[in-house]
C-alpha cells in the first residue's frame, strides 16, 4: 500500500462524502486507502460510510479532537506515507500521487503538503515560513510585512513552481512517512484542534525538511465542523488554546512570556483600529481572544 488518507470527520457528512468521491476519482497513479474517523457524528455519518466499501470506517464515541483521532487512525493505516486531509477538501488534480512520489524521491524532506485553494479557487492558507516564535509575534504585530517583503509569492501560499522548504504544512493536507509518524508518537494528544499541525511539523523538522509542492493543489472550502459566519467562542478558544500549548511544548517560559506580550500589544492595536474603522466583529474577534490569552497567562503565573 502506498498511501493511506486519514480524514477526521465531525457532523461533516456532505462534505466528507463529496471529499471520498474526489479522492476515488481524481488519484490513479498510487495504490491507496481512506480511513475515515469519526469523531462521535450524529448527522447521519455512521449509517452513510460504514456503509460505504471504498473506505475503512471507524466510529468513536465521543469527540476527541483532531490529532487523537488521527492518532488512533493511524494504527490501522497501512499505507508506506500518511495523508492527513482535512473533510472540508476537494482534489483538484492527482495530489495524492504527486505528493506520495515527491516523498519517496526525496529523502531528506519529513513534510510535504500542496498549495491550497478557497471555495472560488482563489489562494488559501497552505503553510507558513515561519513556526510560533518572538519573530512570528513581530511579524504579526506588523501585519505580516516582514514576511511578505521577504517572502512576496511564497509567504503562504506558492506561487512559485519549484518546492520551497517552510515552516510547517497545515493539517488540510499533510503528508508524511508512517514510519517517522509512528517514531515520533504523531501528534501531540494535549492539542484538541489547532497549532497540533504546527507542533508535529516542528518535531518533524528534526529528521527532514517541510517543503510546499506547488503541483499538488486541493480545494480547502473551510466549513467543516465550525459555523464560518460571526464570532465562534468556541473556535478562538480552541485556537488559543492550542497557541498556548505549542508554546509550553517548544519555547522556554521566558519566550514564551515575551512573546505573549507582543502578541497582547497586537490584539490591542489592531483591535484599536478595527474599532476605529468599524469593523465590529474583527473588533470583537480581538477582545474575546485578548481575554483568553490573559486568563492562560495567569494559569502560568499561579502555577509557578
Amino acid at each position: 500500500m502506498d498511501v493511506s488518507i486519514i480524514i477526521v470527520n465531525y457532523n461533516t457528512l456532505s462534505t466528507t462524502a463529496a471529499c471520498i468521491d474526489r479522492i476515488v476519482e481524481a488519484t490513479l497513479g498510487v495504490k491507496f486507502e481512506i480511513i475515515i474517523f469519526d469523531n462521535a457524528s450524529t448527522d447521519g455519518s455512521r449509517e452513510h460510510f460504514s456503509a460505504d466499501r471504498r473506505v475503512s470506517y471507524i466510529y468513536h464515541h465521543e469527540n476527541i479532537g483532531f490529532g487523537r483521532a488521527n492518532n488512533l487512525a493511524l494504527e490501522r493505516a497501512r499505507g508506506r506515507n500518511i495523508l492527513f486531509l482535512n473533510p472540508d477538501t476537494l482534489l483538484v488534480n492527482d495530489a495524492v500521487s504527486i505528493l506520495s512520489h515527491y516523498l519517496d524521491r526525496n529523502a531528506d524532506v519529513a513534510v510535504v503538503g500542496g498549495d491550497l485553494f478557497d471555495e472560488r479557487m482563489q489562494p488559501a492558507l497552505s503553510f507558513r515560513r515561519l513556526r510560533p516564535s518572538i519573530w512570528w509575534e513581530l511579524s504579526l504585530l506588523l501585519w505580516q510585512l516582514p514576511q511578505r517583503l521577504c517572502f512576496p509569492r511564497s509567504w503562504y501560499f506558492n506561487r512559485t513552481i519549484r518546492p520551497i522548504d517552510v515552516g510547517y504544512i497545515t493539517g488540510a493536507d499533510l503528508m508524511a512517512r508512517r514510519a517517522d509518524l509512528l517514531a515520533a508518537k504523531g501528534f501531540a494528544p494535549e492539542f484538541f484542534m489547532y497549532y497540533e499541525d504546527t507542533d508535529l511539523c516542528h518535531r518533524l523538522n528534526k529528521t527532514g525538511r517541510i517543503v510546499a509542492l506547488p503541483d499538488a493543489q486541493i480545494q480547502h472550502l473551510e466549513g467543516g465542523s465550525f459555523d464560518t459566519h460571526g464570532i465562534n467562542p468556541r473556535r478562538v478558544l480552541l485556537t488559543e488554546q492550542g497557541r498556548h500549548i505549542y508554546y509550553q511544548r517548544n519555547h522556554s517560559p521566558r519566550h514564551h512570556s515575551i512573546a505573549n506580550r507582543i502578541y497582547m500589544l497586537t490584539l490591542r492595536l489592531h483591535g484599536a483600529i478595527h474599532r476605529l474603522l468599524r469593523h465590529h466583529t474583527r473588533a470583537a474577534d480581538y477582545a474575546l481572544r485578548l481575554k483568553i490569552v490573559k486568563d492562560l497567562q495567569r494559569s502560568i503565573q499561579s502555577a509557578r
